[in-house]
């Protein structure tokens, strides 16, 4: 498995740089799901990521339209701190001579005081501005990286009370899955707590997803290879003309009635994989208990150590019907 993983990512890094690959292909199709799960994907996915030319800037560049479609003004902050860093350096380079004159002395000299204030305030607008500036940047690639990661969420795939596998992606603006993984012990204690509180966490969208650590380690069963198991297609885009919309929201509808309280993970590996990067990046020791709520439009609302506190999940969440869940869409 390794080396077909690692064959399978040279030919897939020479097809982003040479033959103008879609990284999001690389997402979507079924048939990389056992790749997706590989150390190789992960290292793929950073370098495309930093957009270099051995592997095209593509991915990057949609993440970067996301992530100012989620930050509109992020753009505009800083073309003020670079206009007003401009500004503050060419004031700064008048005040100099006058602050020199100044330390001098003589007659006609500029106040002293005075000249060092304006200096100092310059001096400090600038080191403020590029700071701010710099924060922004970074702000932008952790955002970036999120995104990533939310994309690589929702192609992760799940099998429905009615045996059907489909993709999280599928089930945006239907329902809020909550993802609960850890121990068996401690899974399965969270799963009964909720049952008591099912009616009302249904009312709210929510649906339980399982996963245990260590279950892709102990299915001896799973076939090896690439194109060995084919998950669902993804949802139809809403993009297209009246008949492929009227066929995205009958087939929504069709979902939305098959859907319970309950779907069970498939390709625990590629789950498990997803949750470790996702405790990395949040400074939780890998392996320890979490769980992990969904918005309705896919993106991770909140993360916590342990399980949740289902009184305060529904606190927290609002009902589907209610205005917060259709802006939450």
């Amino acid at each position: 498995m390794h080396i077909e993983s690692k064959k399978a990512a040279e030919c897939l890094r020479t097809a982003l740089r040479d033959y103008n690959l879609k990284f999001g292909t690389i997402l979507n199709d079924p048939d990389l799901a056992p790749f997706r799960a590989s150390p190789e994907f992960k290292e793929l996915q950073e370098e495309a990521l930093r957009g270099g030319e051995d592997i095209g800037s593509g991915f990057r560049r949609d993440l970067k339209l996301i992530s100012e479609v989620q930050a509109p003004f992020r753009g505009v902050r800083r073309f003020f701190y670079v206009a007003l860093t401009a500004a503050a350096g060419i004031s700064t380079f008048f005040t100099i001579p006058r602050l020199i004159l100044a330390v001098q002395g003589g007659d006609g000299a500029p106040d002293l005081l005075e000249t060092a204030g304006n200096a100092a305030i310059n001096i400090g607008g600038i080191v403020m501005l590029v700071a701010l500036y710099f924060w922004e940047n970074k702000k932008e690639e952790k955002q970036i990286t999120q995104i990533s990661r939310n994309e690589t969420l929702s192609r992760l795939p799940v099998r429905l009370s009615t045996n059907r596998i489909i993709e999280l992606v599928q089930l945006r603006d239907i329902t809020r899955p909550v993802i609960l993984a850890g121990s068996k012990a401690s899974v399965t204690r969270a799963m009964q707590r909720a049952e008591r509180y099912r009616t009302e966490l249904l009312k709210r969208g929510v649906l339980l997803i399982p996963v245990i650590f260590g279950a892709s380690q102990k299915d001896q069963t799973k076939p090896r290879g690439f194109g060995t198991r084919r998950a669902a297609a993804s949802a139809p885009s809403v993009g297209g003309d009246f008949e492929k919309r009227t066929e995205s929201i009958a087939a929504k509808s069709r979902l939305k009635a098959e859907v319970r309280f309950k779907a069970d993970i498939v390709s625990p590996e590629q789950w498990e994989s997803w949750i470790r990067d996702q405790q990395e990046s949040e400074g939780v020791t890998p392996g320890e208990d979490v769980y992990i709520i969904l918005r309705l439009d896919g993106r991770v609302r909140r993360s916590g150590i342990g399980m949740p506190n289902w009184n305060d999940i529904l606190q927290e969440l609002p009902r589907l019907e209610d205005l917060m869940s259709k802006l939450e869409r």
